[in-house]
């Protein structure tokens, strides 16, 4: 294993800010490298990137960063931890990689494109002692963080439905994103899974019953799912506390705007959501409802994006290691798996 920096000055009072590397630097990679750098709890010490343009554009961000050519030679500069943003395919293998050398990591979702390829990252990050996040990033918008506190709150009573909605009008733009093999999944597991994510975290994931799904392509059933992917699915999922997930997502669908998005949690006092706005990927409101009244919790402007990489930046200068809530990336995993009766 690789000896990595000790992230404390030799007094033990300070934290000291970590080295790291980032692994693909396209649109999202950059995003959250600008993130990081914004928060001042890091350094970025290298860069890797098959594209040349792309990785300028990432070193003009980090000009003391070293401009490499893979995982392996980011590695053998000892960092402390690496951000991932490269096609799904690669992500568990890359996250398995980096934990066995002592390293952290922030990985671009899905983390596997099954559930056994979760277990085994988050079993590496166990066994390393290090800490493993997910870019799952709609939990850190204002809006996901005022409702979960209200839904903790029990303000709302027993919640028993929950209705997400995700639908993408555009779609990806590169060809792996079709390609099985490489994706794990269409809409589902590019949309979904930030779905199921927020239910069971806002829910302080409970255990989940029977799960059920349908998926379509081009407006059809989905008939072979080792030659093409889904771009509308619509799925339930039942929960151990009784209550049920009805969840729809896709890709291209004729919705007359950008993106429809939303969560809604009703319970048996009340209710809350958060909806984008206008069409909006990235403004969202949060709303309560009482009966048929409704008050606004939270409106946009609300820079949400890369809170999550920061933070994981954040705990790991702070020292942190292994944290066991990357367990609950296995659930969400499992239920995706069953959407697609894998």
């Amino acid at each position: 294993m690789v000896q990595q920096a000790v992230l404390k000055t030799s007094s033990g009072t300070s934290p000291a800010r970590p080295r790291l590397g980032f692994l693909g630097v396209g649109w999202i990679g950059r995003h959250r490298m600008q993130a990081i750098l914004g928060a001042g709890v890091a350094d970025v010490a290298a860069i890797a990137d098959p594209s040349p343009d792309m990785a300028a554009e990432a070193g003009k961000l980090a000009p003391k960063a070293q401009l490499v050519s893979s995982l392996d030679e980011i590695l053998d500069l000892g960092v402390d931890g690496v951000v991932i943003a490269t096609p799904s395919a690669m992500h568990a293998a890359q996250s398995i990689q980096a934990l066995e050398h002592g390293v952290a990591v922030f990985c671009q979702k899905p983390l596997g494109r099954t559930a056994a390829e979760v277990q085994a990252v988050v079993d590496a990050a166990r066994k390393a002692g290090r800490l493993l996040c997910v870019d799952l990033s709609y939990r850190f918008t204002e809006g996901m963080r005022r409702i979960r506190e209200i839904i903790d709150s029990g303000e709302l009573g027993h919640v028993y439905a929950v209705d997400l909605v995700f639908h993408n009008a555009y779609g990806p733009d590169k060809p792996w994103f079709y390609d099985p093999a490489l994706s794990g999944g269409g809409c589902v597991m590019d949309l979904g899974v930030h779905l199921v994510d927020l239910a069971l975290w806002a829910l302080n994931n409970p255990g989940v019953g029977g799960v059920t799904g349908k998926l379509f392509a081009g407006g059809a059933p989905l008939k072979d799912s080792a030659s093409q992917v889904e771009d509308y699915a619509v799925a339930t999922v039942e929960l151990n506390t009784g209550a049920v997930i009805q969840l729809a997502c896709s890709w291209r669908l004729q919705a007359g705007s950008d993106a429809i998005i939303s969560a809604t949690f009703y319970g048996t006092q009340g209710g809350v959501a958060l909806r984008n706005v206008n069409g909006s990927f990235y403004d969202f409101t949060a709303e309560r409802y009482w009966g048929t009244s409704r008050e606004t919790l939270t409106s946009p402007p609300d820079e949400w994006g890369g809170r999550a990489a920061a933070d994981w930046a954040s705990r790991l200068a702070a020292g942190e290691g292994f944290d066991r809530a990357a367990e609950q990336l296995v659930d969400v995993a499992k239920v995706l798996d069953r959407i697609y009766g894998r």
